[in-house]
């Protein structure tokens, strides 16, 4: 019956398994710092442009940091638009790509539409993390440098993955579903730094849940989408550029988000540029939290070849393009000694002292015998002062990448509490933190995207809201 039922077989198999304790773990924090990238997104011009372009007509689905409603389609593709609009959400190694922020949103506005408890949810999220990622090790990285955007088109399996689960779709609705996701798969790397590269995040939310729901009702697709001579595979790919063996050899031993787990970031940027971040702040911190520009003569960075074809802009025209300049994004962190939110907000890019340093930032792909072969991840920085001195230090791989070195728990807790605090008020914001830390006990997810009525009402008295 082709691949796509044999994927199908295994991600109703994997929905009905007795997934450890650790899985549902692993979920719930990607589902946590996902809804907190989407609050502090929900006011980003990429959002707000989409939700009032399509999102005109009530409906039964939140839009996050808002009153309004929408159709489960609608509020699946702004809040998707949200959950990327700042580049701070979780990314799979294996994808290539985001996947929390393709999933979370189209499986909140299928909760909210037709029903399912935080548990279900969580078990979802777990499914369809584990089908974007596998299919992605069946075509990258070529699929990725060829340019097309994962987070978007293998994104639209994950969140097919994720939404049949949790609609519980038999093994052939699903097999539909997936047939019907190869055709509605997009998203090119072009648009890195602009509006629409959040936008594919949206998109492939909307029609990830979309192909279940056409699904669902009988609609028909073809049987061998993935390996049809004129199939995603060979139009995406290319003949000789894939391995479809690879993506049911070892389904679910491990998980994927155990091992090698979801890579969650500190900054808000581009991932690619996160290694150079690091080993920046890192000598920063060792000159006692601050390093004078004026002092600076130059500074060089080495990147993977991988990533440097995005992040080498050295004149970033927009706080977007800003998150994909490696040289933007260093000499931030010289200055300030850290990087935030605020760093890509307003006229923040054209800030004149960064602007300066900029010029002095030279940025190259790894020298021979500089980092592993197989390493496209790690980064080196070096800063030569106007006397003379130099710093170096370099990372083999950011921290938060894998779940091998993990950015402790504390952290993206504050992390989701300050993302959060932008468009909540704290309370809400602490109820929503005591719901989260339950999730796998909340009898409706719909109860996590509204405040109670008790906390509406003392909002309500105090003029919060």
């Amino acid at each position: 019956m082709g691949l796509a039922l044999d994927i199908a077989k295994q991600i109703v198999a994997l929905r009905e398994a007795a997934l450890p304790v650790a899985a549902l773990e692993a979920s719930r924090v990607a589902v946590e710092d996902t809804l907190g990238c989407m609050l502090a997104g929900a006011a980003e011009p990429a959002t707000t442009i989409v939700a009032a372009t399509v999102a005109g007509s009530d409906g039964p689905c939140s839009l996050v940091g808002s009153d309004r409603r929408a159709s489960a389609l609608d509020a699946a593709l702004v809040n998707g638009t949200a959950a990327h609009a700042l580049d701070y959400d979780n990314g799979s190694n294996t994808m290539g790509g985001h996947v929390s922020a393709t999933v979370v949103p189209a499986l909140l506005a299928a909760a909210e539409a037709f029903g399912g408890s935080g548990r279900d949810l969580l078990v979802a999220h777990t499914v369809g993390f584990e089908t974007g990622t596998r299919i992605g090790l069946g075509v990258n990285f070529h699929h990725y440098e060829k340019g097309w955007h994962p987070t978007s088109t293998l994104g639209t399996f994950a969140v097919v993955g994720a939404c049949a689960s949790l609609l519980k779709l038999d093994a052939a609705q699903t097999a539909t579903a997936l047939a019907i996701g190869a055709s509605l798969a997009s998203g090119i790397k072009a648009n890195f730094g602009t509006m629409t590269k959040p936008m594919h995040v949206g998109h492939c939310a909307r029609n990830g849940l979309f192909a279940v729901l056409l699904a669902r009702e009988g609609y028909t697709a073809s049987a061998a989408a993935f390996e049809h001579k004129q199939g995603f595979f060979e139009v995406y790919n290319g003949a000789g550029h894939y391995d479809a063996a690879r993506i049911l050899e070892h389904w679910a031993a491990p998980l994927q988000i155990l091992q090698p787990g979801a890579g969650y970031k500190q900054y808000p940027c581009c991932a690619a540029t996160h290694a150079a971040l690091d080993a920046t702040l890192a000598m920063v911190r060792g000159e006692g939290g601050r390093i004078d520009p004026r002092r600076v003569a130059k500074i060089e960075t080495w990147t993977p070849a991988r990533r440097l074809a995005h992040t080498d802009r050295p004149d970033p025209h927009g706080n977007l393009d800003a998150k994909f300049s490696v040289q933007y994004c260093v000499s931030r962190a010289v200055i300030d000694g850290r990087i935030g939110i605020e760093h890509f907000e307003g006229e923040a890019w054209r800030d004149p002292a960064v602007r300066g340093l900029m010029a002095r930032v030279h940025s190259t792909v790894h020298r021979p015998g500089q980092f592993a072969a197989d390493n496209h991840f790690g980064a080196e920085v070096k800063i030569t002062f106007d006397d003379g001195r130099v710093l170096t230090d370099r990372v083999d791989i950011q921290l938060g990448r894998t779940a091998n070195n993990p950015i402790p728990p504390a952290q993206l807790r504050a992390k989701f509490v300050d993302c959060a605090g932008r468009v909540l008020p704290s309370a809400h914001v602490g109820q929503l933190v005591r719901q989260l830390d339950d999730l796998v006990s909340l009898d409706q997810v719909s109860g996590l995207l509204r405040p109670s009525a008790s906390l509406l009402n003392s909002q309500l008295k105090q003029g919060v809201i």
